[in-house]
């Protein structure tokens, strides 16, 4: 039975031992792009796409922490890459299905990581950081463009920080989302000196 995906690179990813020479950031971008947030229930012309989530999350690690170290910054834009094979399944399905597919989506992030000069395995801190910017986003998200109240987002994924609270999201189209996404990578891949750059 084929287990590997062919992407638009030409590289063809083995879904059960992916390698890091068959990861590409455009593969990434291009798929994440594609893939909606929320299981496609928000509102707007668009769906809000994992890139774009991405591309958000790493702008609230960096308001948040302005000194935080390039290779954070650039693990928190690639925090869900895993998505562009797997896609987004929202929390309680991932739950339901167990450790078989986290196993599988960890497998996949490490060949990601080890991609593009990250460690396979990121450190709790690194992972606490990360945690914390995705958990605002979900909760801007939640309360812009899927439609929960702001009372069940707090329950959630607790109250976003004052240098965020004001900001307002509206989904891109998926090339608009997959380009912010390739530009962001770009200039951090850059500033880390990352040697997939």
């Amino acid at each position: 039975m084929r287990a590997w995906q062919r992407m638009l690179s030409g590289r063809r990813l083995d879904l059960i031992n992916p390698a890091a020479v068959d990861i590409e950031i455009e593969d990434i971008a291009h798929g994440l792009s594609r893939v909606a947030r929320w299981n496609g229930q928000t509102t707007g012309e668009h769906a809000f796409s994992v890139a774009q989530h991405s591309v958000l999350v790493e702008k609230i690690s960096r308001t948040l922490e302005p000194e935080a170290d390039k290779t954070w910054l650039l693990a928190a834009l690639l925090h869900d890459a895993s998505e562009y094979v797997a896609g987004d399944m929202i929390s309680p399905f991932k739950n339901a299905l167990g450790l078989d597919y986290r196993a599988f989506e960890d497998k996949l992030m490490q060949a990601v990581h080890i991609r593009f000069g990250l460690p396979a395995v990121i450190s709790p801190q690194l992972k606490k950081f990360i945690k914390r910017a995705d958990k605002i986003s979900a909760y801007l998200e939640a309360t812009q463009i899927a439609g929960f109240t702001h009372a069940e987002s707090r329950k959630l994924f607790g109250p976003p920080p004052l240098p965020v609270s004001g900001w307002t999201l509206e989904a891109l189209a998926p090339n608009a989302a997959k380009q912010q996404m390739l530009e962001r990578f770009a200039i951090l891949a850059e500033q880390a000196e990352c040697a997939a750059a």
